[in-house]
């Protein structure tokens, strides 16, 4: 047998070998590559919902206000070398928010497109009982953005990978910086040469 013929035998039977899944609790840590994960996404999340539920800004509103202020998420970006699904967090951070009591979230831009145009085909089709009005919508006091970005080096199968989240909470009617909040994470990742 030739190591042509050999290699590709290996090839066969390793795409014919049964796929193997354990499941895990979700809030296990398992890193496998070293890039960004469900983890840091989760310890982002905790840390940023803990500082900016314990900030001035919230009560300030919300004796201002005479409510429970009303957010709108905005534009987290991605300035990192990876791809980052932002969302993940930012959809952990949201609910905690919502489910503390003292945040109040409105739709997303592409969510509210969606309501205006739910009732714009009740006006057309439902009935006056049951039909909801155009102009109703809660207006945002506050936006919330940030990004990520991320800084590595490497040498040698070694590599460092810094991670920067950087979150502000605007206010809508005078775009003063109510809170800014911040986290920082720190991989080292080490490549053996075995297996490469």
């Amino acid at each position: 047998m030739t190591a042509r013929s050999t290699a590709l035998c290996a090839l066969l039977l390793a795409a014919c070998a049964p796929v193997q899944v354990h499941r895990l609790d979700a809030r296990e840590v398992k890193d496998l590559s070293g890039r960004w994960n469900d983890t840091d996404a989760r310890l982002v999340a905790d840390e940023m919902i803990a500082d900016s539920l314990g900030r001035p800004w919230l009560p300030a509103a919300r004796q201002r206000l005479g409510r429970t202020p009303t957010v709108i998420v905005g534009v987290v970006r991605n300035l990192s070398m990876e791809h980052i699904a932002t969302e993940v967090f930012v959809e952990s951070l949201q609910r905690s928010l919502i489910n503390s009591g003292q945040v109040a979230f409105v739709a997303s831009r592409d969510e509210r497109q969606q309501l205006r145009d739910e009732r714009l085909d009740q006006d057309r089709n439902a009935s006056d009982a049951t039909r909801k009005a155009q102009g109703e919508e809660t207006g945002a006091d506050f936006a919330l953005s940030g990004a990520i970005n991320a800084v590595q080096d490497e040498v040698a199968g070694e590599k460092v990978v810094f991670y920067q989240v950087n979150l502000k909470l605007l206010d809508v009617q005078s775009n003063q910086i109510v809170w800014n909040g911040q986290k920082q994470i720190k991989k080292v990742v080490v490549r053996s040469a075995v297996g490469l």
